[in-house]
């Protein structure tokens, strides 16, 4: 949409379009200004996005509901959804739309994410068996500090597929993949088994168990995995437990934990406390908050369906768009740049939104899973039927020391 709708500013530089990505060069003549610019970008921009969609979700569960909605909108806009041409130079809007389209589509098959092959990895593969979920304990796990598959009978993932037996790995080696802004200085190169791992901003290993010599590291690793079914009790609607969840007692932190003492305080209103100062004045009507009483139960049940993006939902990045668009669908939003100054053009201002946004999530993913890929974590699940296997580290006296 982005490359559709700066086609036509002279001034304006596309990310892709007449420009080299990665491995992948974009070759682009440039055009003629068109007598109506508004209704030539409008044009542009709908069939680049129709031809993008359309492959993208071609193999998606929903994908001849989403095929319908897109040929309808098609229509209803006026274009011929049948015209398939790429030729820009002696067409128009509509078949310079389409050359993008079909310039992103081949970029995607040169990226690094191993479309072709159905993104599949590589080379890594993981060190630990498998863990059988449904079955109690973790017993044929290996080594307690990596990443282990999980063997399903029956579920259904997050974007609505169903999944039966062991699921493949996925994304361990999407530190390959060409980011959008990232520059490759800021990644770190790892090399194990004779394969190289890239990993950005790459945050240095993780708390590690180590079975035989008690450290800060195994001390971290055991408490912050205890904390999962804690925070999991925390659900209990009936427990009695009830928190404040105005902004007069969550917000208004300046600085975050670094130590585990120091995580230990932050998260103690998990417990019923308090672990910000929160803010003493609502900075439009200048009063103090009027305390939000809740079921702690309710509070974290809500919050974590939220933030779940499980099946039938819009899934992890597209939650930020929707985030996007309730602001943007505001009464009271302005498109200003920074917030200062005259209120853009609409158009522009939304393209380069969507742009800005899916470049950020772009990159928040190469770098996320680029970490996953290398240090190679293990789950919650996996360490904590691990530990509670070997028993208690607790309390010498008691059994299962």
């Amino acid at each position: 949409m982005y490359d559709a709708w700066s086609a036509y500013e002279p001034n304006d530089e596309p990310f892709l379009l007449g420009r080299t990505r990665g491995s992948y060069a974009c070759q682009f003549n440039g055009i003629a200004a068109p007598e109506d610019l508004e209704a030539a970008r409008a044009e542009a921009i709908s069939f680049a996005a129709y031809r993008l969609i359309t492959h993208r979700y071609q193999y998606s569960p929903g994908q001849s509901v989403t095929q319908q909605s897109l040929n309808a909108l098609m229509d209803q806009l006026g274009y011929d959804r049948f015209n398939t041409s790429t030729d820009y130079v002696n067409g128009g809007a509509a078949e310079l739309g389409n050359y993008i389209a079909q310039e992103y589509i081949y970029f995607g098959y040169s990226d690094g994410a191993n479309e072709g092959g159905n993104y599949a990895n590589l080379y890594y593969e993981p060190f630990n068996p498998p863990i059988l979920v449904e079955e109690p304990g973790n017993p044929s796990i290996i080594d307690p500090n990596r990443w282990q598959q999980i063997t399903v009978t029956n579920a259904i993932d997050q974007n609505g597929n169903p999944v039966q037996g062991t699921p493949p790995p996925v994304g361990h080696e999407w530190g390959n993949v060409v980011p959008y802004s990232m520059d490759p200085s800021q990644a770190t190169l790892h090399v194990r088994d004779g394969n190289t791992y890239r990993v950005f901003h790459d945050p240095g290993q993780p708390a590690q168990l180590d079975t035989n010599v008690v450290s800060e590291f195994d001390s971290f690793y055991k408490w912050s995995f205890c904390m999962v079914p804690i925070w999991q009790s925390h659900l209990d609607p009936d427990d009695g437990v009830m928190v404040d969840i105005s902004p007069a007692s969550f917000g208004g932190l300046t600085s975050y934990p670094t130590t585990q003492a120091e995580y230990e305080t932050f998260y103690d209103y998990f417990d019923g406390g308090a672990s910000s100062p929160g803010y003493a004045l609502n900075p439009v009507t200048g009063m103090p908050y009027e305390p939000q009483i809740v079921k702690r139960g309710d509070y974290t049940r809500i919050l974590a369906e939220f933030w779940a993006d499980g099946p039938n939902s819009e899934t992890p990045p597209g939650h930020w768009f929707t985030i996007m668009h309730a602001a943007m669908d505001h009464p009271l939003f302005e498109r200003k740049w920074m917030g200062l100054g005259e209120d853009l053009d609409t158009l522009e201002y939304d393209v380069k939104a969507y742009l800005t946004l899916g470049g950020a999530m772009h990159d928040a993913a190469t770098a996320a899973w680029s970490t996953k890929g290398w240090y190679d974590y293990i789950r919650p699940v996996s360490a904590i039927r691990y530990m509670a296997d070997k028993g208690q580290s607790t309390d010498p006296l008691l059994p299962r020391f």
